[in-house]
């Protein structure tokens, strides 16, 4: 008898996972028989699928994340900028300005920012940077008419940390496994519908879901071989537990 045989999505990768459960409530939706007899159980796929889609891209990226890479270039660009002024002043011809610009040459050396450095040590540092031109070095700059640059170095720098505590915050707000859950409730309805459609065919015969069953089964052996290495675990009715 023909049949939809198991296949152990647990071992899928989270990607692949979805492409499956997704293919499948999509072909038992065009499948006549099958989203006839078995519609609660082509529904709830449905939902399931598209919870875990869900999840999947939220877990994927952060809406924030464009936002916080083009706020750390404006203040890459406004770093390189500040140091260049500061290295054009240091042989400018009046004296005082001079020594101004190699004293803030120093302070730019001290430091050592590396602006590919990972997002947070550089925000770190320029934090203590900033603070440092606005309180013991604030002469300096004053005297190299550089306040308008610091405060714009300033204000990019607290964007960043402002957008990089945003998108912590949204992670945390995050339901704890998510995702993990998501992908069990799509196994589980998955599950049911393989049992549902297996029992249709044993009942009725299994002519009218032939198609749908051929389809499954390629579809298994192509996944089984292709995602899971020919990994073969068993489980019950299509679908293996996840780890």
């Amino acid at each position: 008898m023909k049949e939809i045989q198991t296949v152990y999505v647990g071992g899928m990768n989270n990607a692949a996972h979805f492409l499956f459960v997704s293919n499948m409530a999509e072909r038992a939706e065009k499948d006549v028989a099958v989203s006839e007899k078995c519609a609660a159980q082509v529904k709830a796929l449905r939902a399931a699928v598209t919870a875990e889609d869900e999840n999947l891209q939220t877990s994927a990226k952060s809406l924030t994340t464009d936002k916080i890479a083009a706020a750390d270039r404006l203040r890459d660009q406004l770093y390189a900028g500040y140091k260049k002024a500061v290295a054009g002043y240091a042989s400018f011809p009046v004296e005082d300005m001079a020594e101004a610009a190699k004293v803030l040459q120093q302070h730019v050396k001290d430091y050592k920012i590396d602006v590919q450095a990972q997002l947070d040590k550089e925000t770190g540092l320029l934090v203590n940077f900033v603070q440092d031109l606005e309180g013991k070095f604030a002469e300096q700059v004053k005297m190299l008419s550089l306040t308008a640059f610091v405060e714009r170095l300033k204000a990019a720098n607290e964007e960043v940390r402002s957008l990089t505590g945003q998108r912590t915050d949204e992670r945390s707000a995050k339901t704890a496994g998510a995702l993990k859950a998501a992908r069990a409730a799509s196994d589980e309805a998955y599950r049911m519908l393989v049992l549902h459609v297996n029992a249709h065919a044993l009942l009725e015969g299994e002519e009218a879901y032939a198609a749908f069953i051929d389809y499954a089964n390629t579809e298994i052996e192509h996944f089984k071989q292709e995602v899971l290495g020919g990994k073969k675990k068993s489980g019950a009715a299509g679908a293996g537990a996840d780890d």
